[in-house]
């Protein structure tokens, strides 16, 4: 008898696992009524109501601004045969999308509006709060090119040439 007391598995201690699913459906559900209730729907609208104006068309920039901005910023441009062209911030599109020709003769400055830039953008010497974004020629931007290059390698052999033979220090108390 006492073997068969032995041989009898004793039972295990029940499992938590469907006291903790249940658990979480509860929170669930109370969660899911925890959230606001969606708003009631507005009444009909009445038929005499206005329809809604469509929204305004962005205003074309006028002459008179891009004449003030590029007096002021003229000492950048860069010109070709007295031509160059800007593009004009514009606050509305938060971008540098209204662009002008210029041109220059002993009258003044002439402006015509252009659908884009045509020529690649001026990427040095200008400020950095500029409201135009200037242009040069291709031709120009090489030679510019060029020139910071042979800056580079007469900096890169000036440093060289140091490094391998450097100046002797004068001998100092004698």
């Amino acid at each position: 008898m006492e073997e068969e007391a032995q041989q009898k598995p004793v039972p295990g201690k029940p499992s938590q696992v469907p006291s903790w699913i249940t658990l979480g459906f509860v929170l669930g559900a109370l969660s899911v009524l925890a959230l606001p209730k969606p708003a009631p729907a507005p009444p009909p609208r009445a038929a005499v109501e206005e329809a809604p104006k469509p929204a305004k068309a962005p205003e074309a920039p006028r002459m008179t601004t891009i004449e003030a901005v590029f007096t002021e910023w003229d000492k950048f441009a860069v010109w070709n045969d007295d031509r160059t062209e800007v593009a004009l911030w514009d606050s509305d599109t938060k971008s540098f999308s209204d662009c002008y020709e210029v041109v220059r003769n002993a009258n003044g400055y002439f402006f015509r509006s252009i659908p884009g830039l045509t020529q690649p953008l001026l990427t040095h010497g200008v400020a950095e709060n500029s409201p135009l974004q200037f242009t040069e020629t291709a031709r120009q931007r090489q030679e510019w090119i060029d020139a910071v290059s042979r800056q580079n390698w007469n900096a890169i052999a000036q440093g060289a040439h140091d490094a391998l033979n450097p100046t002797p220090k004068p001998e100092e108390g004698k």
